[in-house]
């Protein structure tokens, strides 16, 4: 059990849905970010997915990318990442973190490196983006030896012919992306999520969030209405690049998980 599995057990228990946040690490410099990323859970937030700056992120829509571009312009790199986790872990010994991003500097490290430091570090889960099942042997499997879960994603393309093959080495649960393209594209529609969640579920017997368009408090709560939670990246990434303060942005992160536990 991880402590991805613990928190969705306990969510179950209590009747209440999962409130994940995404922000990029480093960003706007390290200070903040981490003083943001300490805040989140104080804000109602579940599951921390914490992105990985790089160079190329193909998946990424401008929100995301600019953010990775402020946090690599301020010095942010994958062991200053790890960094970030151990100085949260100080203070946060029980809220999940999950560590999304691209290969590439993974690769670049070590897998084995990697694996061992993102551990003793106090990650819990990898969505590594740009790795599919074919490539399980190259982190998936290693990752998951190692304790960790690996998230995998699954899309509005993802028919029933692939789906057993996304689904046969994720664990803590699956990410659905809501809509077809990059982030931050369009309005995430509950009515459009719904069956697809239900398909999911039945094959893969994990939860099932959703993210990708959610950037209101009641979108939020339609959202994990029909899912077992809801996904917010590129809303609060806005508010970041906006230059808003971490208080600031804690409020409007605080608003989207009332939202998503109200569900």
């Amino acid at each position: 059990m991880t402590r991805i599995d613990d928190t969705f057990a306990r969510l179950k228990a209590e009747g209440r849905k999962a409130f994940v946040s995404y922000i990029m690490a480093g960003d706007p410099d390290y200070d903040r970010s981490l003083e943001i990323v300490r805040g989140l859970p104080g804000a109602g937030v579940d599951i921390i997915e914490l992105g990985l700056p790089f160079t190329d992120p193909m998946a990424d829509g401008p929100t995301i990318q600019l953010a990775g571009q402020r946090a690599l312009a301020a010095g942010q790199t994958l062991e200053k990442t790890l960094q970030m986790v151990r100085d949260f872990r100080t203070d946060d010994a029980t809220t999940p973190i999950v560590l999304m991003g691209y290969y590439n500097p993974i690769y670049s490290r070590g897998v084995d490196t990697f694996l061992k430091d993102a551990v003793e570090a106090g990650i819990d889960g990898l969505i590594i983006v740009d790795l599919p099942p074919e490539e399980d042997d190259e982190l998936c499997i290693p990752a998951q030896k190692a304790g960790l879960n690996f998230i995998r994603l699954a899309t509005p393309t993802t028919d029933d012919k692939r789906l057993p093959k996304v689904l046969q080495n994720t664990s803590g649960f699956v990410y659905y992306v809501s809509i077809t393209g990059i982030t931050g594209a369009a309005q995430a529609q509950a009515a459009d999520v719904s069956p697809e969640v239900a398909r999911i579920s039945a094959a893969a017997n994990l939860p099932v969030v959703v993210g990708f368009g959610i950037k209101t408090p009641e979108t939020a709560e339609a959202i994990a209405r029909v899912a077992d939670g809801a996904v917010v990246g590129s809303a609060i990434v806005e508010r970041i690049g906006a230059g808003d303060s971490a208080d600031d942005v804690l409020t409007f992160v605080k608003s989207l998980a009332d939202g998503a536990h109200r569900a």
